[in-house]
């Protein structure tokens, strides 16, 4: 590439720590639209002849069909893929591919590349988002009007049912559907064109090139086009936050499983067992997912550290930003489909979460709501409650068998009809809040979604 420069060839050590291809070879479908489109945009500026250009688009075809069927032999000495597949079709049609990188570099050849590439996997993610969120639909749907209790500090909260726990993890899937499509609107701008830094004083029309590659429109600035790595960190922070979320559910989903709780019990053929205890059935995907976040944290640093003191414009640095890109997509991507067919096969133990949901004091909220209904301030009703339930303790008598009226005047004989979970949850009707029926019209809003 720059034997005219040098009278030395690249030392073998030097070649094997800069070479790229061994992981930007997956870029080829990506790199191949990118130069039929420049070659496209030098046709129309008479670069090219009609035949120079069917030979540089036949020629880019074959060499993508042979990498699809994996007959294509990579040289670490051409470094990327960038350079293998132009010195292979200068190879098979000589000068005609030898003018295929007149106007461009491979600066800006990269950055359009992994652009594309952002942008179809993006895509996908999307799919396996929604699918993750129909399975939840569809386990919240069956256990719309399941009760359990809900948690803070993981200590047994407030009554709440199983559909609107799992609701809470379509939300967040939602979140991060928008945090994804933002982010592709973001980079879905062309840098070809831009060249090295400062564009080419050969102007191609790079509107056209855009517009073939389905780029809403292309750069304004080519120094910033050509150092601009914010959309793969973007991405990255956006796959992280995935996985913050999946990492939730799975921790939930581990307790839930757990013999201690015992809410749900998941497939034999999505957990495994031990080497040593024959009784054991482990959450092993829900494990994993769990410890793959901290992978999605770690690329997201990766990419973040390697672009935190680059002066303007391509720094050899930039190298970096593809194995974090590539390993955050296959991981999440994996993931999603594995926690989807997961939640899809798992059994809510509908007998032990609402043995759960029995205990009155997921109630003492409500009974503090009623005092306050009979005028009680609620900071005196909130007391008072408390008053109860360490009477409770102390004698050893549930909450809703105690007699209340010995507590204090304020509590009537109708106290005791709190200690109802039905009626309990017939009154969240507040928008947000775990009534059924909410969450029965929750379920259908994001279906139609």
């Amino acid at each position: 590439m720059w034997k005219g420069r040098f009278q030395e060839a690249t030392a073998d050590l030097v070649e094997q720590f800069g070479e790229s291809i061994s992981f930007d070879w997956r870029l080829y479908s990506y790199d191949v639209a990118g130069s039929i489109a420049h070659a496209r945009a030098q046709l129309t500026a008479d670069l090219l002849t009609d035949e120079e250009f069917s030979a540089i688009e036949a020629g880019l075809k074959e060499i993508e069909k042979e990498i699809e069927e994996g007959k294509f032999e990579f040289s670490t000495a051409l470094e990327d893929i960038h350079m293998n597949i132009e010195a292979e079709l200068t190879k098979r049609i000589g000068d005609a591919g030898a003018k295929l990188h007149t106007a461009r570099s491979r600066n800006d050849q990269v950055a359009t590349d992994t652009r594309l590439y952002c942008r179809t996997e993006i895509d996908l993610i999307l799919e396996l988002l929604e699918s993750l969120e129909t399975a939840l639909l569809d386990q919240a749907e069956s256990h719309a009007a399941t009760v359990l209790p809900g948690y803070t500090h993981l200590q047994r909260g407030q009554p709440v049912t199983v559909g609107h726990h799992l609701l809470a993890y379509v939300e967040m899937l939602a979140r991060d559907k928008g945090r994804l499509l933002d982010c592709q609107k973001r980079l879905n701008v062309s840098p070809l064109g831009s060249g090295a830094l400062a564009g080419s004083t050969i102007n191609l029309d790079r509107q056209q090139i855009a517009n073939e590659l389905e780029f809403a429109s292309v750069t304004t600035n080519s120094m910033d086009a050509i150092a601009d790595r914010d959309y793969i960190a973007e991405l990255l922070f956006a796959l992280a936050l995935v996985g913050a979320h999946l990492s939730r559910l799975s921790e939930d989903f581990i307790l839930w499983s757990s013999s201690e709780f015992g809410y749900c019990t998941f497939s034999d053929a999505h957990t495994t067992g031990s080497s040593l205890m024959p009784q054991k059935k482990n959450p092993d995907v829900c494990e994993i997912t769990r410890g793959k976040t901290g992978r999605l944290y770690g690329n997201l640093t990766a990419i973040l550290t390697a672009i935190k003191g680059l002066p303007l414009t391509y720094n050899r640095d930039l190298q970096e930003d593809k194995e974090p890109l590539f390993d955050s997509i296959d991981t999440i991507k994996l993931t999603l489909k594995v926690n989807a067919e997961m939640i899809s096969a798992m059994t809510i133990n509908t007998e032990r979460c609402e043995a759960a949901a029995s205990d009155p004091l997921l109630l003492a909220t409500d009974l503090a709501d009623y005092l306050v209904k009979k005028g009680v301030p609620f900071r005196q009703a909130h007391e008072l409650v408390g008053k109860a339930v360490a009477e409770s303790f102390s004698q050893n008598i549930p909450l809703d068998k105690l007699d209340l009226t010995k507590i204090d005047a304020a509590y009537d004989a109708d106290a005791k009809a709190v200690f109802n979970l039905e009626t309990a949850l017939r009154a969240r009707t507040n928008p947000g809040a775990p009534c059924v029926d909410n969450v029965r019209a929750e379920i259908q809003k994001w279906r139609k979604a």
